[in-house]
C-alpha cells in the first residue's frame, strides 16, 4: 500500500535523482512535475492524487493520476488531449478536475496559459526572418585548399606523363606490341578517326563537271509542207560531223586540220548539190464531189 507522507520523507531528506540543488532553491527535473518545484505539493511522486499538462509535437495533453491505479504502472496516467483554443481548454480541464484540490486546478491553468504563450511567440519566431551567425572552420578550410593544390600537382603529372607516352608512341619508339588500356586505346582511334575526317573535308576536291547529250528521248516532228527538211537535216549532221573532227584534228596537228576541213568543204557542197538536183517528188490527187474523176498533179 502507498503511503505519500512516506515517500516524501524518504525523497526529501535522503535522496532523489529528480532533485537538482542551486544556490537559489531546489528544482525537480520530472517531466511530470506541474511547476518545476521540489516540494511536497507539487512532487508528483509523493502524491498518488496528481495532474498536470504535458506538450507532444505541439499538441497540449492533460495527464492524471489517481490512487486506483497504483498497482498498474503501465495504466497509471490518463490522458486527455486539450483543443488549440484556450477558452475550450480551460473548459475541458474545469470539467475533469472538478473534484480535485484546488492548487492542483490553479497551477494546470497557469501551466496551460504559459505553454500557450510560449507557442505563439515560437510560431512567430519562425515566420520571421533573423539573421543566423555561423563561424567559420580554419583548420577544415585549409585542410581543403592543402587537398586542393595536391590534387592539382597530381592532375598536372598525370597529364604530362600521358602526353609523353603518346608522343613516344606515335613516334614509333615502342615499335609494334603495346601494352594499353582498352579505354585508351579506343580515345586515341577516336581522336585519329576524327582527325582523318577533318583533313579530308579541308582537302576535298571540287567535283567535276560533265556534258550529257540531252533531246535523245524526244520525238521528231512530221511537217508535211516543208518536204526538204530530210536534206537539211542530213546537212546539219554532215555539218556537226565535220566540225567534231575539225576539233580533235586541232589537238593533233595544226595543218591536217586544215586539209581535211577544206576536203570535208568540198564534199558537202558536192552531197548537196547531188541532193538538190535529186528533189522527193509529190503526187497530188484532187477528188470533185460532183464528178467521179480525179486530177493528178507532180511537183
Amino acid at each position: 500500500m502507498q503511503h505519500d507522507e512516506v515517500i516524501w520523507q524518504v525523497i526529501r531528506h535522503n535522496h532523489c535523482s529528480f532533485m537538482a540543488k542551486i544556490t537559489t532553491g531546489n528544482f525537480c527535473r520530472n517531466p511530470y512535475n506541474i511547476t518545476g518545484v521540489c516540494n511536497r505539493s507539487s512532487c508528483p511522486l509523493a502524491n498518488s492524487r496528481y495532474a498536470t499538462i504535458r506538450d507532444h509535437d505541439g499538441v497540449f495533453y492533460l495527464y492524471m493520476k489517481t490512487i486506483e491505479r497504483a498497482h498498474k504502472p503501465n495504466e497509471l496516467w490518463e490522458r486527455v488531449k486539450l483543443p488549440r483554443n484556450y477558452e475550450k481548454a480551460l473548459e475541458i480541464i474545469d470539467k475533469h478536475l472538478m473534484y480535485w484540490p484546488k492548487f492542483l486546478v490553479h497551477k494546470a491553468k497557469q501551466r496551460l496559459t504559459k505553454m500557450t504563450q510560449m507557442r505563439i511567440r515560437m510560431r512567430k519566431l519562425a515566420l520571421k526572418t533573423r539573421e543566423k551567425i555561423m563561424t567559420t572552420p580554419r583548420k577544415e578550410i585549409k585542410r581543403e585548399s592543402r587537398r586542393e593544390k595536391k590534387a592539382e600537382t597530381a592532375a598536372e603529372l598525370d597529364k604530362s606523363i600521358e602526353k609523353e607516352l603518346l608522343e613516344r608512341l606515335n613516334g614509333g619508339l615502342y615499335g609494334d606490341i603495346h601494352n594499353i588500356l582498352p579505354e585508351h586505346f579506343n580515345k586515341i582511334l577516336d581522336e585519329n578517326e576524327l582527325h582523318a575526317v577533318s583533313e579530308d573535308e579541308e582537302y576535298e576536291e571540287e567535283p567535276e563537271i560533265e556534258y550529257v547529250q540531252g533531246y535523245d528521248d524526244l520525238e521528231e516532228e512530221d511537217d508535211i509542207e516543208d518536204f526538204g527538211g530530210f536534206a537539211i537535216d542530213e546537212s546539219l549532221k554532215n555539218n556537226d560531223d565535220a566540225s567534231e573532227d575539225e576539233e580533235e584534228m586541232d589537238s593533233v596537228d595544226g595543218k591536217r586540220v586544215k586539209r581535211r576541213s577544206e576536203s570535208a568543204h568540198q564534199k558537202m557542197e558536192e552531197d548537196e548539190r547531188r541532193k538538190s538536183k535529186k528533189k522527193a517528188k509529190v503526187l497530188v490527187e484532187v477528188e470533185h464531189e460532183d464528178a467521179s474523176e480525179r486530177q493528178r498533179a507532180t511537183f
